[in-house]
């Protein structure tokens, strides 16, 4: 059956003379289907753009997600401090090349509250570990050390370079005068360099510790502890005695006091 919208107007005549009681209904319905036909049409342009919506009010941020206490990034140091020169591959080794960046990247994440350094260090290069010590004293956030294990030689100026230092009761630390490797000329000039590096180390540990200048040496250069060497052994509450490390205890207490450091800050 046809639509009347397909109907010619000849044959839509012929249709109202033999039905006139349909002449009415068959217009209605034209005229309807007109006019949603003009409904559809796209409105204007100017009709088209939506109104801006309403501007909310200023508020402050949402708070940051996360501990309420504080954000803390992790650093480790482990197994062997490397320097200029690359270790064998059987080597524990950490990279000073690739923590400098971390320390940075610390220090500029606004979303990070403090750093919290766990050491199981034997020592390593002396240039290197003193770069990492001062990028850690200087980081200008708080900052927490944690000796596990051992933070021999040049780990004993990274354990110290913290707020606050903490060792665990087994762990030790090892403190002697710096030591080299391969050939070396035996001429004056060299061993006032040596003697040079050896204050440089000396006066780090001194000024950020609390242990007396003279007795720092003294423990350095004694020589009744190692059978082949010159230093001192220090285990756990030895190392706080001596006024190296702040305190005894663990991974809890460290994160609280780091916590406690960064309410104050």
């Amino acid at each position: 059956m046809k639509n009347l919208d397909d109907l010619s107007m000849p044959q839509l005549n012929g249709i109202i003379r033999a039905f006139p009681n349909f002449s009415a209904s068959a217009c209605a319905a034209r005229e309807n289907r007109a006019t949603d036909a003009h409904d559809s049409q796209p409105a204007d342009k100017a009709d088209s753009i939506p109104s801006e919506p309403p501007q909310p009010e200023a508020t402050m941020p949402p708070p940051r997600k996360g501990n309420p206490r504080g954000t803390i990034q992790f650093l480790t140091i482990i197994g062997q401090v490397e320097g200029h020169v690359v270790l064998p591959p059987t080597n524990k080794a950490t990279k000073y090349e690739h923590v400098i960046p971390q320390l940075v990247l610390c220090a500029e994440n606004t979303e990070v509250d403090g750093l919290l350094v766990l050491l199981n260090t034997m020592g390593g290069d002396v240039e290197a570990g003193l770069a990492l010590a001062e990028l850690i004293a200087h980081l200008g956030k708080p900052t927490v050390s944690l000796v596990l294990g051992g933070g021999h030689s040049i780990g004993v100026p990274l354990a110290v370079a913290a707020d606050y230092s903490f060792i665990a009761p087994s762990a030790t630390m090892t403190l002697h005068p710096i030591r080299i490797n391969g050939t070396i000329v035996g001429a004056p000039q060299s061993y006032e360099y040596f003697q040079k590096t050896q204050e440089r180390v000396e006066e780090f540990i001194f000024s950020h510790a609390k242990i007396e200048r003279t007795r720092l040496k003294s423990l350095m250069m004694d020589a009744t502890q190692m059978a082949q060497d010159v230093g001192t052994i220090l285990i756990g509450g030895e190392a706080v005695k001596e006024g190296i490390i702040d305190a005894v205890g663990g991974l809890h207490q460290a994160m609280e006091r780091l916590y406690e450091l960064i309410g104050k800050a």
